[in-house]
């Protein structure tokens, strides 16, 4: 029987759920706490979630789960556990750290002890005295204790899922790829709809929503940590990913623009599409958001405006929700979503958002606002 893992997909605060959404789809019985979603797979499961995965950060293999309230006890639990099935003896092995609410609450006691304990489990199982040489493929470690739980985990993903590898340049304050996959994905639009950044800055919104609408996986040109280590089976990674790229649907006609009143960056977003394949699927130009005109009766609106954060901006930022609420009224059939850090957003739009949802855009704390379209007449 193939040999299932724990695992664990990350995320930023606020986004667990679709995490957890995301798994579900993909056909996983997941349990969804704060920051992170726990499910079960196979190799060829872990290398599948690092590829379709949206919105999280990182998938993870849950080593070993036990509580510690002594570092005799860290040793000894981490030390029974089977690290010769992921380590090699000269394997490097970093191991990150972190502790809350914990008796254990010298993090860097916590590493060291968890590194000792790891290498005197990798030195019996592999029968050397001798001090590690480290050189050989890389795997990235983490103990975590909250409340005396300790959680140890290997990290698959390597650098962040949100790094798609398409952004070759980008604006002030841009999204992450994750994050504006998940504004999307927090929408009702549907390929079949019309889609509009109308401030896209360097296109990040607007290349999310084409992966979702041709249903291309965002981890499809990128390799992953798992596939340079040993105990891999490599074989999946030309099968998987053949199989990943067949689900893509290349038929689908999608009406996705992004606009943006400065110029340099709509050239951005353009090479930004271009390099994600997307450049025949996304219309960018010049234009202010209160410029906005459009003869579709419905559509979504995705925005992410300047949140006026900096001293002197928030009074530009403010005028620019008073325009938007201006144009996006004249659109009653258009679902309407914006993004922005200042609480007094819905004042100065001009109406009550049909509902709002906290997030966190990296530390700091936004709303997204939403207004949901009517419903055409039948």
């Amino acid at each position: 029987m193939e040999k299932k893992y724990q695992l664990m997909a990350t995320a930023a605060a606020g986004l667990e759920a679709i995490v957890g959404k995301e798994l579900k789809e993909l056909g996983f019985d997941v349990r969804v706490e704060n920051y992170r979603v726990f499910f079960e797979g196979t190799q060829a499961d872990i290398l599948r979630a690092n590829l379709w995965l949206r919105t999280a950060d990182r998938v993870k293999i849950v080593v070993g789960a036990f509580e510690a309230t002594t570092f005799d006890q860290l040793f000894e639990s981490v030390k029974a556990l089977p690290w010769e099935d992921y380590l090699n003896y000269d394997s490097a092995f970093p191991v990150a750290g972190r502790s809350q609410k914990s008796t254990l609450h010298s993090v860097p006691d916590v590493q060291a002890i968890t590194k000792k304990a790891i290498v005197s489990r990798l030195q019996t199982a592999y029968h050397v005295r001798t001090i590690l040489p480290e050189s050989g493929f890389f795997a990235q470690l983490e103990v975590m204790i909250h409340k005396d739980q300790v959680l140890l985990t290997l990290d698959t993903t390597g650098p962040s899922l949100f790094k798609r590898g398409y952004r070759v340049a980008k604006g002030p304050a841009p999204l992450k790829e994750n994050f504006a996959a998940a504004l999307v994905l927090l929408t009702n639009w549907r390929p079949d709809l019309p889609f509009v950044d109308p401030t896209c800055g360097s296109g990040t919104i607007p290349i999310e929503a084409a992966l979702i609408g041709r249903h291309l996986a965002p981890g499809l040109t990128r390799s992953f940590a798992i596939e340079s280590m040993d105990w891999f089976d490599h074989s999946l990674s030309e099968t998987i990913r053949d199989e990943v790229e067949a689900e893509a649907d290349y038929d689908v006609a999608l009406d996705i623009r992004g606009y943006d009143i400065n110029e340099q960056l709509v050239a951005i977003a353009q090479e930004n599409a271009r390099h994600a394949g997307l450049s025949q699927d996304i219309t960018f130009a010049q234009l202010a958001a209160k410029d906005f005109k459009t003869d579709q009766e419905r559509g979504v609106l995705v925005a992410n405006p300047p949140y006026g954060e900096r001293l002197g901006e928030e009074a530009e930022a403010r005028t620019l929700y008073q325009q938007m609420g201006t144009v996006y009224r004249q659109l009653p059939g258009w679902s309407k979503y914006i993004l922005t850090s200042d609480l007094s957003f819905e004042k100065y739009y001009g109406s009550k958002a049909t509902k709002k949802r906290k997030l966190y855009n990296g530390q700091l704390r936004v709303d997204y606002y939403q207004y949901w379209g009517q419903k055409p007449r039948r």
